[in-house]
């Protein structure tokens, strides 16, 4: 038997009305915070990423599906999407549109990673980028957005983790003393860690492995090292952020996983995800756009939620439970099945969610009706159809009416209103 290649799964009813509800939440978000949909390419030229993401990251140099095109070019699954939305960008010269670009995306996306709980090889992300603005109080809202976002979803016990990583220049300051430190504590970290305290000191700070955290608690903080210019901007973010009244804490050693972030970096973490228990990240990318060819600056601040994480997060709370059917039709017979075709049509088109049997025996139709957790049961027969009056059984108390078709549409009608 083929199975789904490790690493992939098939999501399946009723999770899939999970995954629905979150992405419809996260549509509702957006649209309040005027954010329009961008769909890219799930390829791209290797070189966008091995350029925007960083070729000493795990992700460019381990995790990344590439393969030769049948012209010899290099193309890579993507990895993640923020380099493939500043390709567009600079390719449909977004920068002459007014204001700044608010897009965001979801789709899935591809790395050759070790599967854990809540991580795959093709992963789900949900995601947006504000480009064309290094202010502060767009950082802010980008989180804001992210908190409400979440919210939105049931998830409010989580916590909110910022920090700022500098600007170029600060940096440069920083990964010097980073390096001399990192000369003598180095060969007590693992292989990755040693490898990165060579070629990008920085990427040591993002090392997950439990046993190197307390070396990596003694290295020197960022902070420490802002200029004026980068300290100013990361006092203003906090104090939009304490404006609208929402709870963070300074991390000073949170980097993320990608060589492009600037200045503002965040994550939001909750507790049920295990030891990886970050349901999103993101931070500001300034620059970005220019190494990837941008002949006008473009600064940008964005954000990706690991979908797959999110979901199992909304599962475990119980935040969105899968709507029950609304109307189970049992028609007894041929005749009584094209009736209750033609009727089934008619409650659809006013909102309600329909089942039509084709067992025939009325037994059968109501322990699937049970099963398939339907608030009622329409029972269709001869006698219905010369009558014109249906029986009508609430799944729930057992009891039962008989109504005519006009009163069977106006009774769902008014419920589907209601529920809306």
């Amino acid at each position: 038997m083929i199975r789904a290649v490790k690493g992939t799964r098939d999501i399946l009813p009723p999770a899939s009305a999970v995954w629905n509800k979150v992405e419809a939440a996260a549509r509702r978000v957006f649209a309040l915070y005027n954010y329009a949909e961008i769909r890219t390419p799930i390829f791209e030229e290797t070189s966008l990423f091995a350029r925007g993401v960083g070729e000493e990251t795990d992700i460019v140099s381990k995790e990344m599906y590439t393969f030769e095109d049948r012209d010899g070019g290099s193309l890579t699954l993507r990895p993640e999407n923020t380099a493939s939305v500043l390709r567009a960008y600079i390719e449909h010269r977004l920068d002459q549109n007014p204001g700044v670009q608010k897009l965001y995306y979801m789709g899935p996306m591809f790395r050759r990673e070790r599967p854990q709980k809540g991580r795959y090889r093709q992963f789900y992300q949900i995601g947006a980028e504000a480009i064309g603005s290094d202010s502060p109080a767009v950082d802010a809202e980008v989180i804001e957005m992210v908190v409400h976002l979440l919210q939105e979803t049931g998830i409010h016990d989580s916590e909110l983790l910022i920090n700022s990583v500098g600007s170029k220049e600060s940096r440069v300051k920083y990964n010097a003393v980073l390096r001399e430190k990192l000369a003598e504590l180095a060969p007590k970290l693992c292989e990755d860690c040693q490898r990165r305290a060579l070629t990008n000191p920085l990427r040591v700070l993002d090392c997950k492995v439990p046993e190197d955290q307390p070396i990596i608690e003694t290295l020197p903080s960022i902070l420490e090292y802002l200029d004026d210019a980068d300290r100013s901007h990361f006092r203003r973010v906090r104090e939009f952020l304490d404006d609208r009244g929402i709870k963070y804490r300074v991390k000073p050693r949170l980097v993320r996983g990608l060589d492009y972030y600037a200045r503002t970096t965040f994550e939001i973490t909750h507790g049920g995800l295990g030891a990886q228990n970050a349901v999103l990240g993101g931070g500001r990318y300034d620059g970005l756009a220019e190494s990837l060819g941008s002949k006008v600056a473009a600064p940008g601040i964005g954000f990706s939620i690991g979908e797959d994480r999110l979901v199992m997060t909304v599962e475990e709370l119980q935040a969105a439970a899968v709507e029950p059917l609304d109307i189970y039709l049992a028609p007894i017979g041929e005749n009584a099945l094209r009736h209750g075709a033609i009727l089934a049509g008619d409650l659809r088109r006013i909102g309600a969610s329909v089942e039509v049997g084709t067992d025939h025996k009325l037994k059968r139709m109501l322990e699937l009706a049970n099963k398939l957790n339907a608030r009622y049961t329409l029972i269709l027969g001869d006698n219905e159809i010369v009558t014109q009056t249906y029986g009508l059984k609430d799944m729930a108390s057992g009891g039962q009416e008989s109504l005519t078709r006009q009163q069977i549409l106006e009774r769902f009608r008014t419920y589907e209103a209601a529920k809306s």
